[in-house]
């Protein structure tokens, strides 16, 4: 309890921190906001015209006084007007998250269905030939650019033999889950197998160090089946380092796989914020990379509960 205690009171501590990051950052980038926002109509403006489009989205203003503003409407849960939707910002986020939900869900149980057996399999066979064949094929697999992998799987599935749609109209799940997971599996593959990579080498490595400790060789002693003693004895004690990285890949996930977006053409938080960098909407990128950073917060909260389950040790620690 002492841990999740400090984890929850540093929450307000590091989101200030990327708040101020981001509303430095987004002013940084080079340009004009008004033009960007408005695209080729910003030439028929005159210059009184784009100074009070300034005055009224508050950019006249120096940043710190544009930070406490905005600071201060945030918390009272405003995060301001998109200027590209004209919504509310917190609309529009949680408008595109549940497309990017599931798509950091459907990732994870791919690159955990492939990674982890993947990896116990290697490390059974340590040295031989099906060890060299997982250890290549995941070496692969991690120096191949997910775009490559994604454009590769659309000319297959999609151009080549027309089992799977490559892009059009999204369908949300709970509209026609059918279609939805037709038009998500494509993504979720091509994300899912470079997460797999990583993940079969660090089970391997972690199943290697258990395999050699003296409880499971005392297991092997007593006659345990071998199917008992890797499933049941070795494999619980290596999934800390497994569920480590699957927490930190999973929160990256959260925050949008603007490439794999971009390509299957996909409504999500990546793509979204990508086009709010590009238009200047500082609204929307601020209040969406706070949700970002809100959702690691909270994954890497549930990664370290999750040690206490795995681990007897960290109990008596925590």
């Amino acid at each position: 309890m002492n841990t999740l205690t400090r984890r929850l009171a540093a929450f307000p501590l590091v989101l200030l921190g990327v708040s101020s990051l981001v509303f430095m950052a987004i002013r940084l980038v080079p340009g004009d906001a008004i033009t960007a926002m408005l695209g080729t109509e910003a030439g028929l403006l005159t210059p009184a015209q784009k100074q009070a489009l300034a005055a009224y989205f508050g950019l006249d203003r120096p940043w710190i006084v544009q930070y406490g503003r905005w600071l201060w409407a945030l918390l009272h849960g405003d995060l301001g007007i998109s200027v590209t939707y004209g919504k509310p910002v917190l609309g529009v986020i949680l408008a595109r998250f549940p497309l990017t939900l599931e798509l950091a869900v459907l990732s994870l149980l791919i690159a955990l269905a492939i990674g982890v057996p993947a990896g116990v399999y290697a490390a059974t066979r340590a040295e031989k030939g099906a060890d060299l064949a997982v250890r290549v094929g995941a070496m692969i697999g991690q120096s191949t650019p997910s775009f490559v992998f994604g454009l590769l799987l659309i000319y297959l599935l999609s151009a080549g033999f027309g089992v799977l749609p490559a892009m059009g109209t999204f369908a949300p799940l709970w509209l026609d889950p059918l279609a939805n997971l037709g038009q998500m599996i494509l993504p979720a593959l091509t994300l899912g197998a470079a997460f797999a990579a990583s993940l079969t080498r660090i089970a391997r490595s972690a199943m290697l160090d258990v395999l050699s400790e003296d409880y499971v060789r005392t297991a092997r002693a007593r006659g345990v089946p071998a199917r008992q003693v890797i499933w049941r004895h070795a494999l619980p004690n290596a999934l800390i380092p497994v569920v480590t990285l699957s927490g930190i890949e999973f929160g990256y996930l959260l925050g949008g796989a603007v490439i794999v977006e971009q390509i299957y053409a996909l409504p999500g938080l990546g793509r979204m914020v990508l086009d709010a960098i590009l238009q200047r909407d500082y609204a929307l990128v601020q209040g969406t990379v706070l949700f970002i950073a809100f959702n690691f917060m909270v994954v890497n909260l549930l990664v370290d509960l999750a040690y206490f389950w795995l681990d007897p040790r960290i109990r008596g620690r925590g």
